[in-house]
């Protein structure tokens, strides 16, 4: 079977590994102050041009959404986001269990406009009797495989500024939006942008960890005592940090973001010359397609997938994921079978 589950079906990259094995038997100070951390800090600070950042390693991208959103917010505000978004369909309402209401909008493409925001500011005006939003959220690349351009991320950083909103953007994916050839953004742009973000470790060739970096200073107050409360400052937080030090000190973390998207690309212009219709741009490591369920019958006998939705009763929607270790074998054999396709009609 070729899986194209997911991009953390793997381990971790060699190179990583390598890493780990190296410090394996060196003594550690806890709880993500050791050396190791502060190296990886050092990388990426460098990286996105700007010392006055605070990082904090976090073992995942739930932890890292239902951590930031819970010490960001007071318990009477809630937070936007597009109805695909992570926080809303696939984190089991464990932001909603911290006791912060999600506001959804509807988005085919999985992004959100300015005038999302001011819709949902006008709809809850002053109202006391009701939630008063307080942050949007934001991923990139999106739950559907969709980018922001940096046009949209001012535009959508600009209304937070006038109405006093916090620009949070969930990162799991960063690396395959920014090499994306579609994408005018540069990770130096982010804390111009933002007012927190995180760099995704777990879907781009680390073990475990994500990069959370809090740009606006009201927010980094006493954040280390939400990660412990929260249950997400590991003993050995060095692990982590050993993996960005592994991934940032040279262009690791990119060079494995730049493979996932080549995979999907040459997937997607398969697909796409075969007659095969795509629900989203094919821009990142993530594709989506609408496919007969007699085709998808046949195709689940070789391939793993995620299948996303019921179109009708003849198609369905699933999705296609590429990672950093996506073999040319494994891509060269559903290329080959969608070639075969419509035989099965």
């Amino acid at each position: 079977m070729y899986s194209f589950l997911n991009d953390y079906s793997e381990g971790a990259h060699p190179r990583i590994l390598e890493m780990m094995n190296e410090y394996n038997l060196e003594q550690n100070i806890g709880y993500g102050e050791d050396i190791h951390c502060e190296r990886a800090k050092g990388y990426i600070k460098d990286l996105i041009d700007r010392d006055d950042v605070d990082i904090h390693f976090i073992p995942g991208g739930t932890q890292a959404n239902m951590i930031s959103i819970s010490a960001f917010l007071r318990p009477h505000q809630c937070v936007i986001s597009v109805d695909s978004g992570h926080i809303y369909v696939h984190e089991t309402g464990a932001i909603e269990a911290t006791g912060h209401k999600i506001f959804p909008v509807l988005r085919e493409d999985g992004k959100l406009r300015p005038e999302d925001i001011r819709k949902v500011l006008e709809f809850h005006g002053n109202d006391e009797h009701m939630v008063q939003p307080k942050m949007v959220y934001i991923s990139n690349s999106t739950e559907v495989g969709t980018i922001y351009s940096k046009t949209e991320l001012e535009s959508i950083y600009k209304v937070c500024k006038e109405n006093g909103l916090i620009l949070f953007l969930d990162g799991a994916r960063l690396g395959s939006a920014l090499v994306s050839s579609k994408n005018d953004l540069n990770i130096e742009d982010l804390p111009n942008l933002c007012d927190a973000f995180y760099i995704g470790g777990t879907k781009n060739g680390a073990l475990l960890g994500e990069a959370l970096v809090i740009v606006k200073e009201e927010l980094k107050k006493d954040f280390r005592y939400s990660i412990k409360q929260k249950g997400a400052m590991l003993a050995k937080g060095f692990i982590m940090g050993i993996q960005f030090e592994a991934l940032f000190k040279d262009d690791l973390y990119f060079e494995l973001a730049r493979h996932a998207n080549a995979m999907s690309k040459k997937i997607a212009d398969a697909i796409q010359s075969e007659g095969f219709e795509l629900l989203q741009e094919p821009c990142s490591n993530q594709l989506f397609l609408k496919l007969s369920n007699k085709i998808l019958k046949e195709m689940e006998k070789e391939f793993l997938y995620v299948i996303n939705g019921k179109i009708d009763e003849e198609y369905t929607s699933i999705r296609l994921v590429t990672s950093w270790a996506t073999t040319e074998e494994s891509v060269n054999a559903l290329i080959k079978f969608f070639k075969n396709a419509n035989s099965f009609l």
